[in-house]
Order: structure tokens, then sequence, then C-alpha cells
């Protein structure tokens, strides 16, 4: 890489990590003020309610990245331009297209960061932060939302309510099924614990089983229940589709459609982070046209203006596609790529009509 496109990357990324931080300042503030209705509550502290603001932002980088990335695009980019610099590199040979190539760059570099926080440390993170916030709340944490993880697997029912560990749950009831969905037993157990390969061994279990006219119950200290629902994927059930992980959601799928169940809800989420990573490097590279063109002599916050504008706008399309999706139940493979093959889109007509 020569030494100019060095110097654009570096203008390039250190605009949009400006206006990155900014945002999730003011994300963090808004977070911070939400949580005050909460604190109070049990142990929950705004000490606590500040690192669970803190331990959320990685999600937050994730989720406003691509508009932290137009925003910046446009003033990193407008800045050379203002400062004449751009008019230097032309007047020395330099093609439009090579620039735009420099900061397409910095748009990869930038998918790439979006992917490693939005695959490793936002999930791990965010799921850290409602544990701590949970423990601190209540004392009899439910990670499962008012009506539990409701997990199928086979011929089995299994819902898990309240969950104490990594490993154990309580509240742990099954419903067996015949293969015409007829109700065979009900059991509840006080708790269960996880044993790795061999499914969960069910604490203080108690049972009704029904058999023609009459119905049988039964009792037992312990009992071994063989599924391959694991603790694992329990705290994945209970958790918002948004904010897992591309693997965590492949793997959900691949369970849910081996039992017949719905998976409309999370291959959305899926190509949708898969999409929102895209979306960085059209947004970065849809400065080249505006700034080579209608706004290669306008000040900064002109620039930051009309940024701000269509970076509110891709992500109000966003959310918009997001809620259809779920309202309607439209393909989610295609509604999830919508706002960026529409950003995609406009910045190829308007490279094209700059050539």
């Amino acid at each position: 890489m020569r030494v100019i496109d060095r110097y654009i990357v570096r203008t390039v990324l250190a605009a949009v990590v400006m206006v990155t931080a900014v945002l999730l300042v003011l994300v963090g503030l808004f977070l911070f003020i939400n949580e005050q209705g909460q604190v109070g509550t049990g142990e929950y502290t705004s000490l606590k309610a500040l690192r669970y603001v803190a331990l959320n932002l990685p999600g937050q980088l994730f989720e406003f990245l691509p508009v932290g990335a137009l925003i910046g695009g446009l003033m990193g980019l407008g800045a050379l331009a203002r400062t004449s610099e751009l008019t230097v590199m032309r007047a020395s040979g330099i093609s439009k297209r090579r620039i735009a190539v420099a900061v397409g760059l910095a748009g990869v570099l930038l998918v790439g960061v979006a992917a490693l926080v939005g695959e490793w440390l936002a999930p791990s993170l965010s799921q850290l932060a409602r544990e701590q916030k949970a423990f601190s709340r209540f004392s009899n944490v439910s990670f499962a939302g008012q009506g539990g993880a409701w997990i199928r697997d086979g011929e089995l029912l299994v819902k898990a309510e309240q969950r104490a560990t990594d490993g154990a749950f309580g509240g742990f009831t099954v419903f067996d099924l015949a293969e015409n969905n007829t109700l065979i037993s009900v059991g509840r157990a006080a708790s269960a614990v996880e044993q790795p390969g061999e499914g969960w061994l069910l604490k203080d279990y108690a049972e009704s089983r029904f058999e023609g006219e009459r119905v049988v119950s039964r009792s037992e200290a312990a009992r071994s229940l063989s599924t391959r629902a694991s603790a694992e994927f329990l705290g994945v059930a209970a958790t918002d589709p948004m904010d897992l992980s591309v693997r965590a959601l492949q793997n959900v799928i691949d369970y849910l459609s081996a039992n017949g169940q719905d998976v409309h809800e999370y291959r959305f989420a899926l190509w949708s982070r898969v999409a929102r990573c895209c979306a960085i490097f059209f947004g970065v590279l849809l400065a080249v046209p505006f700034v080579f063109g209608s706004l290669r002599s306008a000040g900064a916050g002109a620039r930051g203006v009309l940024g701000l504008a269509l970076g509110l706008a891709w992500f109000m399309l966003e959310k918009v596609v997001e809620n259809g999706t779920a309202a309607f139940g439209l393909d989610p493979v295609l509604l999830a790529w919508a706002p960026t093959l529409a950003l995609a889109v406009l910045v190829s007509a308007m490279l094209v009509r700059l050539r």
C-alpha cells in the first residue's frame, strides 16, 4: 500500500472512530437514564446500572457502526476536500477510482472489526450484563422471560422457568407426547442439573401419567431425562435472537429445523447481522460520490447533517423491515438484506454517475 493510500485510510478511520465514539456516549447516556427507574430494586445500584450500560456498549457498537461509518466517511473524506488535499491528489494523477479503493479498504477494515465485536465480544458481554442485573434485582432469577423457555425435542416438550447457574435450572416441566400429539404425561422437577452427553438429572420429580380413563401419579427423588436440549441451548432460547452471534443463531436454526419448529425469526436475525456488517462497507464508500460531487465545497456542518440524515434513514428502514418481518411473516432473508441492498444500489448508481 502506498503512503497516500495509508493516509486516506487513516483519515477515514479516525473520523469514523470519533463519530462512533460520540454516538456511543449518547446511546450510553440514554441507556443509563432508562435504567434509573429500576435502580433501588434489590441490590441494583447506580454503579451496577453504569456497569450494565458499559457491558452493553459493544452490542450498541455493532448496532450503530454502519451509521457511524456513513457519517465518519463523509466527515473524513470531506476534511481532505476542505483542505484541498483531494485536489492536490487529483492534480498528481491519482484517479477518483484509486481514492475510492482506498476508502473501500477502510470500509473492509471496519467490517472486520464489526464481525469480531458482533460474533465474539458483544453477545457474551450482553448476556453477562443481563445475568448480573437479574442477580442484583431479584433473589429468585428467571432468564426465560414471562413465559419461560419452551423447547421441543422430538416427542418431548420442556419448559425451563428459572435459571440458577450455567448448568442448572429450577421449575423444570416436562410434557411427554405420543406420535399423534396426545399427551401421555406431565412431570415437574423442583430443579434440574445438566449431565453433559447424558441429558438432565431431574430432582424432586413428580409426574402425572394418563392411562386410559385414569391418571397415575408418582414421585421420585431423582430421574434422568434424555434430551439434546443443553443448558447452553436453553439459555439461548430465552435470549432475544437479535442479541445472538451468527454461530449461536445457526445452532438454534439447525436444532429447531430438526424438530419441525418455526425458524423464521432466527433466520432473519442471522442474515440481518451479516447484512449489517456489509452495510458498513457501502456506508463508508458513499462518501466518495458526495465529496467529489455536491459536497465538494460544503462545510463540515453540512456534511455532518447529511450523514446523520442518511444514517438515521438507513437505521429507521432497518427497524421498519425488522418489525414488518416479525408481524407479517415475510421472507426473512430477502428483507434482512433489503436496507443494505438499497444502500448498495444507491452507492453503485452514484459511483457510476461520478465516472
